[in-house]
């Protein structure tokens, strides 16, 4: 591409069938102007893309949680791969989520949960990535999102995490809970125009990273080993389940990928890539679309070309890690 310096690794992307992985690939890893014909027509071509288009098809009759067709997790997914926050349909399906996260009853109090020495028990990846997903739209300040983002701030266990486990001696946060909810504090530091709420939030976002940071990113703080085998593979989407490139994008977005610390899982997810320079998926944690089940079930097949398929979502999030960390020629 004339005038734009392409790794390899990019290059699969730009012929990407799907104009979204596209777009991110000529903007954010190639380094394309928004004026490049290519990249304007990518960006024009966004919402008719096959996975944007699914993703944001009616989903009349679903609870926002329902997993994993319901708005909460197609909208994760869609701000994950960075849809222009301006796609029709976009905002109207996210006030269900505020409807539910929110609604009559939903105090400040009572969004707490049980407080239990000292610690509230909150499944804070709910509120986490509902966070992320309204700074991704431009909602860092409505007032419900503050009411969001405070509630996280207020939740955040000592070592800097989250847990809702209700054992009266647990004590150390899950990874699972906190990646969401230091994505979406992050997102609030950056977008909000109130200088206190990005403040705190910056400030969270901070002691949040230096819990990730002290386990380097996937491993045990106290024997060295990795904390699961599932944390050491590769899955997409992540939707609430920890793995290493989940907490590598989290700490991308806050501000702290160039930490040392990162220096072992980023050498985990280069040795991952395939020598056609791309990546896939270790495992699901979704059921593929038409399955039988009854639960679980994705509206997007995000391996197309099977379980060992080339996942090019997974490839652009693989890539946009590598740039953020200066591992990208």
């Amino acid at each position: 591409m004339t005038g734009v310096a392409v790794d390899r690794r990019v290059d699969l992307l730009l012929s990407s069938s799907e104009p979204l992985i596209r777009y991110r690939a000529l903007v954010d890893l190639a380094g394309a102007r928004a004026g490049d014909p290519r990249v304007v027509e990518a960006r024009d071509a966004i919402a008719e893309g096959s996975i944007v288009r699914t993703l944001l098809k009616e989903q009349a009759g679903k609870h926002p949680y329902s997993k994993w067709q319901g708005a909460h997790w197609r909208l994760v997914s869609l701000a994950d791969l960075g849809a222009p926050a301006d796609l029709p349909g976009m905002r109207e399906a996210f006030e269900p989520v505020l409807r539910w996260l929110t609604g009559r009853g939903r105090t400040p109090k009572a969004l707490a949960g049980p407080v239990i020495n000292g610690l509230a028990r909150r499944c804070a990846s709910q509120e986490g990535n509902a966070v992320f997903v309204a700074a991704h739209l431009g909602l860092a300040d409505d007032p419900r999102v503050r009411l969001l983002a405070e509630s996280l701030v207020g939740w955040q266990w000592p070592d800097g995490g989250w847990n809702c486990d209700r054992h009266v001696d647990a004590h150390h946060s899950s990874v699972n809970e906190t990646f969401p909810a230091l994505r979406g504090l992050a997102a609030i530091a950056r977008e909000s125009a109130d200088p206190s709420l990005a403040a705190a939030a910056r400030a969270a976002a901070d002691r949040t990273a230096e819990f990730l940071l002290l386990h380097r990113v996937a491993y045990s703080h106290t024997t060295g080993a990795p904390m699961h085998r599932v944390v050491v593979g590769l899955h997409y989407p992540p939707y609430w389940h920890y793995d290493v490139l989940a907490g590598l994008r989290a700490l991308c977005e806050s501000g702290h990928i160039g930490d040392p610390r990162t220096y072992d899982a980023l050498d985990l997810l280069e040795s991952k890539r395939r020598p056609d320079g791309t990546w896939v998926a270790d495992d699901a944690h979704y059921k593929r679309p038409g399955s039988s089940a009854t639960s679980l079930v994705e509206v997007v097949d995000w391996a197309a070309g099977g379980p060992r398929g080339r996942n090019e979502a997974l490839t652009l999030s693989a890539l946009l890690v590598l740039k953020a960390a200066g591992r990208l020629d």
